[in-house]
């Protein structure tokens, strides 16, 4: 079932300041906060602070931030994409199948990640970019 769709935010590598500055202006509180280093296997020191996932919560509404993997091309933009997010694997894959089945591009397959048993990246057919996320 999905239980959540919110806005996520990729930054190029100031993700860390972008946290601080949602939590001032708009009362956010800052439920998580990691680093590259925290997921990635010998995390390459210029690596090691970016913001791999925070989760800020203003008046219970999630907002998430990363910075953008250097393997992929920062365009302005197409900083903010929306996180499907559902509570199955069984459903993440559903709708990430049927987002593939005119998407534009799919960027990242839907595969177990440090994070998630089912994560994937798609650009629709409208060009809009979704994350599936499953969270259990």
């Amino acid at each position: 079932m999905i239980k959540e769709i919110s806005p996520y935010i990729v930054l190029n590598g100031n993700g860390r300041d972008a946290v601080e500055y949602y939590k001032d202006v708009l009362d956010a509180e800052v439920r998580s906060l990691t680093f590259w280093k925290d997921f990635v296997p010998n995390c390459p020191p210029e690596l090691e602070q970016r913001v791999i996932n925070a989760q800020l919560y203003i008046n219970g509404m999630r907002i998430q931030i990363s910075d953008n993997s250097p393997e992929f091309e920062y365009k302005y933009g197409e900083n903010v994409t929306i996180a499907l997010i559902s509570d199955d694997v069984d459903t993440s894959k559903k709708y990430f199948n049927n987002l593939k089945k005119d998407a534009k591009e799919v960027v990242m397959d839907l595969q177990e990640t440090p994070w998630s048993p089912a994560y994937g990246n798609i650009v629709d057919k409208f060009g809009i970019i979704w994350q599936i996320n499953t969270e259990i």
